[in-house]
């Protein structure tokens, strides 16, 4: 394998590209192959008796996308939606979703050795379904998502429905 030059350190091992956000006061990261798009926030319409984490759907154009709240997902302190929120739009199985998030903070790369299993702790509000591990930067932890298990199968198909 090739050796990758990382902030003056020669590595010989994987690389993986993240985006970086905030959401409930903590940075999570997801790979930066799972988001198809950062977007800030459009006016959103919302749908009657849909679950309490889909806010509602928007028109990316021309194509009609549910958009969920990932506080109200995870049962997080969330936050009025303000200047800062993004949606990150993300492909999940065969749908395209909307996840909105506190604030985009960057785009990281971090070698792969750096992500370890989530401790008990963070699972206590998280479900370990979600998550791939955390991945340490320096100072920083960075809770590492899977998109594609923060919505179980029966709510996709919701989804798939609204949309």
């Amino acid at each position: 394998m090739d050796k990758i030059s990382l902030e003056g350190t020669n590595v010989s091992e994987d690389l993986l590209q993240l985006v970086i956000f905030q959401l409930g006061g903590e940075e999570f990261g997801v790979e930066i192959v799972k988001v198809q798009e950062i977007i800030r926030m459009p006016e959103i319409t919302h749908i009657p008796q849909s679950p309490d984490f889909v806010e509602g759907v928007i028109n990316l154009r021309g194509k009609i996308i549910v958009v969920v709240n990932l506080d109200k997902r995870f049962n997080l302190n969330s936050k009025e939606v303000d200047e800062d929120s993004r949606i990150i739009v993300v492909e999940i199985g065969n749908n395209v979703v909307g996840m909105i998030v506190d604030a985009v903070n960057e785009v990281l790369r971090i070698p792969s050795s750096s992500v370890e299993p989530a401790p008990d702790l963070i699972l206590s509000q998280i479900s370990r379904d979600y998550l791939k591990g955390v991945g340490k930067v320096d100072d920083r932890l960075l809770i590492m998502l899977d998109l594609a298990k923060v919505l179980t199968v029966e709510e996709m198909k919701e989804i798939a429905v609204l949309a």
